[in-house]
């Protein structure tokens, strides 16, 4: 079965087409009936993807939340799911009574595990054990100063242990914090020119430090070096917009993932899995643009395991989807 889209009109699902230059090579196949099936009727919204250290992956979710308009709100259920890559069986839940909107959710190199919570403006930063380590942004309290967020979106970690948030759907900009948690400098306002932003939405580093950023409402993608200049873009051009990248170039490039809709919204033509080299070219796309008689999707983020396999997340049907490289016959 290959990843494909069909987008749905009224009551009428309809093929959606569209052009791509992209190669047959390398396309991945859809893992049927993973993860297991009690995973998709205990979640809520799934937000944000990783892989720890043991290869698992740690799954974000928005549980039983309403919205994310009152921070005293908090989720009583359990947040984030650990779950074995293999199997698909649940390792480990935790994260109750401590969030209110979750987003997004990236671990680092020593195993810590960063989210961020648009609705308590706030970055949080855990050990692998789910001990509290470090918290910035002020609790319900937006801002666009050194110590406040405005409902930001992702966190990506340096080498160093410095750290870059995406802040994200208020503020418009990139913020670089020491390993400490030390404001260092920002860069980014609303806007459509380079360096500017509509809704940076995820943030990942490539091997060279560099900062690439999907930048959502605007259908791209921007890379910056480490002081924020900008370097390059590239554009989705049929407009679909740009909700996360991944950049896991030992495993086969950077990875993006985009949700298109038309007719202000109503005609949900849903996500492709976009698979670029190492000059940004498009190598492989797959989605909506496929073949394959399934549900039409709106991908929010997407992770790599050390064996290529691809792990997106749908807000539209609340479910984890893995897809494992194979050929086409």
């Amino acid at each position: 079965m290959l990843l494909g889209m069909y987008c749905m009109i009224g009551a009428t699902m309809v093929k959606a087409q569209e052009q791509t230059n992209t190669s047959s090579d390398g396309k991945y196949i859809l893992v049927e009936d993973w993860p297991e099936s009690s995973i998709r009727s205990n979640m809520g919204q799934p937000s944000g993807l990783g892989i720890d250290r043991e290869g698992n992956l740690i799954v974000f979710h928005r549980a039983d939340a309403i919205d994310s308009s009152d921070p005293k709100r908090l989720i009583s259920k359990n947040t984030m799911l650990k779950i074995d890559t293999h199997s698909g069986e649940v390792l480990k839940e935790r994260g109750d009574g401590l969030f209110c909107w979750p987003h997004g959710l990236n671990v680092d190199k020593d195993g810590n595990i960063w989210v961020t919570d648009v609705g308590l403006h706030q970055v949080f930063k855990f050990d692998e054990n789910g001990v509290l380590l470090m918290k910035l942004g002020v609790t319900g309290e937006a801002g666009s100063d050194t110590m406040h967020f405005n409902k930001p979106t992702d966190v990506a970690v340096a080498e160093d242990g410095s750290f870059y948030v995406s802040d994200g759907y208020g503020n418009s900009r990139v913020v670089k914090f020491s390993p400490s948690g030390k404001f260092m400098f920002q860069w980014g306002e609303k806007g459509t020119g380079e360096g500017q932003f509509n809704i940076p939405h995820s943030i990942d580093l490539d091997g060279d430090g560099n900062v690439i950023v999907a930048d959502r409402n605007n259908a791209r993608i921007q890379k910056f070096d480490a002081k924020g200049n900008f370097l390059e873009e590239w554009r989705n051009e049929v407009g679909a917009n740009v909700y996360a990248i991944k950049a896991a170039f030992t495993k086969g490039g950077l990875f993006a993932v985009d949700y298109r809709v038309e007719n202000d919204g109503a005609q949900i033509l849903g996500s492709n899995i976009i698979q670029f080299d190492s000059d940004f070219n498009v190598v492989n796309q797959q989605g909506r643009i496929g073949a394959y008689d399934g549900p039409v999707c709106r991908y929010h983020d997407i992770e790599i395991d050390e064996a290529g396999n691809i792990y997106v997340v749908d807000l539209l049907e609340n479910r984890i989807q893995k897809f494992e490289r194979g050929s086409i016959d």
